[in-house]
C-alpha cells in the first residue's frame, strides 16, 4: 500500500500527516508481538547483550559518544 492509494492523506497538512504517523506507530508498537524478528536481528541483539554483560565497563557515556559524532563531521 501506498500513500497514493488513500487520496484523503495526499490532502492532509504536514502536522497532520505526522500525527498520522505517530497514530499508525502506536497502533504497530501495541501488537508488537506480531511483527517477525528476522533471526539475524536476534543473534545481534544476543552478541551486543553478551558483550555488555562480559564487559559493563566498556559502554560510552553520553559526552563520548556526542564526542565521537562530533569528531566524523
Amino acid at each position: 500500500m501506498r500513500v497514493d492509494d488513500i487520496p484523503e492523506i495526499t490532502r492532509l497538512t504536514i502536522p497532520e500527516k505526522i500525527l498520522l504517523l505517530e497514530d499508525l506507530w502506536d497502533s504497530i508498537a501495541a501488537e508488537e508481538s506480531s511483527v517477525p524478528m528476522p533471526q539475524s536481528h536476534r543473534e545481534e541483539l544476543d552478541r551486543r547483550l553478551a558483550e555488555y554483560e562480559n564487559n559493563p565497563g566498556r559502554l560510552l557515556t553520553l559526552d563520548d559518544l556526542r564526542g565521537r559524532i562530533e569528531a566524523r563531521r
